[in-house]
């Protein structure tokens, strides 16, 4: 699977330490890296389908000192998709009112009838990106029908629901950006962490530094922004747990396409 790592916070932090110890996760995680910096209403995505320890492009940027509010990175290990640019994380599509939503995702979608619509018009064969197109389709929809009340407020629990929908027999570990707010969902025990101090929430698959972590609780959506919690969705019951034996049935179809 992939890792995922996040931040949120009320001011710009320094990241470069924190990077650099995710970004060497990629032994086991070779199939590309990404870094979404996501500052002063602005979306920078930097990735390659390559692993991050071997990236000169990479290695490079980590040597600039990296400051942010916000950002998201990821390390893959690729289950639906080949290895190749548009299959690498994150995701960035623009819905109908302007803003800019980015997705990084850690899992897989097994099975799921609403999302394969999607495939006819993503740029690679993730899963991943499929689930980013679902949820702006969606939100396009309530905006061009209700567009003179379509709050945040509304937008935000519309993610929720469009969340819970996708989760049944599916692991859906994501972090996704809308240009004001900072969403955060898993559903598989012990795998995403926080770290929350002095205004700022770090995100991580696994923790990175020795201490202060504790796991972001199961199946339920957390909203941030600036780096305060500002909306915790309803538990849903729909945990992901591993199934060797399906990965495996998984592996053998995406093989035969």
């Amino acid at each position: 699977m992939c890792e995922l790592f996040g931040v949120t916070a009320n001011r710009k932090i320094k990241i470069n330490n924190l990077l650099k110890t995710f970004f060497e996760h990629s032994i086991e995680h070779r199939n590309g890296w990404g870094l979404a910096m996501l500052d002063d209403g602005s979306v920078s995505i930097e990735k390659e389908p390559v692993k991050a320890t071997d990236s000169l492009y990479l290695k490079n940027r980590l040597t600039g000192r990296l400051e942010t509010s916000r950002c998201m990175a990821h390390i893959r290990k690729a289950t639906v998709g080949e290895v190749s640019f548009d299959n690498t994380h994150p995701f960035v599509k623009r819905d109908e009112s302007g803003r800019t939503w980015v997705l990084v995702h850690n899992g897989t979608i097994f099975e799921s009838p609403i999302l394969s619509a999607y495939q006819y018009e993503q740029h690679g064969t993730t899963d991943s990106e499929r689930i980013l197109l679902y949820i702006v389709d969606h939100v396009n929809r309530h905006y061009l029908r209700e567009m003179n009340s379509f709050d945040a407020n509304e937008r935000i629990r519309l993610v929720d629901q469009l969340i819970k929908r996708i989760t049944p027999g599916n692991k859906v570990n994501i972090l996704i950006y809308d240009g004001d707010y900072f969403y955060v969902h898993k559903n598989e025990k012990g795998t995403l962490f926080k770290s929350e101090r002095d205004g700022s929430v770090i995100f991580s698959t696994h923790p990175i530094t020795q201490s202060g972590w504790v796991e972001v609780p199961q199946n339920q959506l957390f909203v941030y922004k600036d780096g305060v919690l500002i909306y915790e969705g309803a538990k849903h019951e729909n945990s992901y747990i591993h199934d060797e034996e399906k990965m495996k049935l998984l592996y053998l179809e995406y093989a035969a396409l």
